[in-house]
């Protein structure tokens, strides 16, 4: 409002509506969602800077190439990332189909991408088991430790998600409306592409040697 306008407005008199915003409002689980990832990643974050600090410290031992570790060749973790990816991949087919009014396809979708959320959390264990074997213990040194708590966290974030993925698929088996099954395909979708982003984050500092995450905390200004 100009001044002109302020001095000469007469607001005894009945006044126009407030224009009203076009489009429909953002769905209420939407919103929480976008502020869970926002929490989830101010986590992420934290510990992503804490693992740079800490390895520049002289005891600190690279866990990818180490003639000991059980990442040697890495091959377990890119097989578990393979999993993760067609996971999200297949759940955003189901988001698509879901939108179309698919039902079978959406079903399927779903079901895809929780069967192979599920692998990939047992092949997460599988390596625990490998490290537990290879006597990389939570408290030998502080990759592993860092390890443990890295991937352990990420899983539990995807195995939280697993349960919204379900009370889904459970309502893609009943008689749900076409628009609640679409937007819960479309915020698991959207949580599983997230997880997945932070895993190959994750993924790539826990193979880094410790010469290039010497590199990255200096970049970042940690030095």
């Amino acid at each position: 409002m100009s001044f002109l306008d302020a001095i000469t407005a007469k607001p005894w008199l009945p006044q126009p509506a407030p224009p009203v915003r076009s489009g429909p409002p953002t769905p209420a689980a939407r919103v929480g969602l976008r502020v869970l990832l926002g929490v989830i990643a101010v986590l992420f974050g934290l510990f992503v800077i804490a693992l740079l600090v800490r390895s520049r410290l002289p005891d600190w031992q690279a866990l990818a190439g180490a003639p000991t570790s059980p990442l040697t060749g890495l091959g377990p973790l890119w097989l578990n990332t393979a999993l993760l990816a067609a996971s999200s991949l297949a759940l955003q087919a189901a988001s698509v189909t879901a939108r179309r009014g698919k039902l079978a396809a959406t079903r399927l979708g779903l079901a895809l991408g929780g069967a192979l959320a599920l692998a990939f959390l047992a092949g997460q264990g599988w390596v625990w088991q490998q490290f537990v074997a290879s006597g990389h213990f939570v408290a030998s040194h502080p990759a592993a430790s860092f390890f443990y708590l890295l991937t352990g966290v990420h899983g539990l974030h995807l195995a939280g998600g697993l349960v919204a993925l379900g009370r889904t698929a459970a309502r893609a088996w009943r008689d749900a409306s076409r628009e609640r099954l679409a937007l819960g395909a479309a915020l698991c979708a959207l949580y599983w592409h997230f997880l997945f982003a932070v895993w190959l984050v994750l993924f790539a500092l826990l193979a880094s040697p410790p010469e290039t995450l010497a590199a990255l905390a200096d970049l970042c200004g940690f030095g």
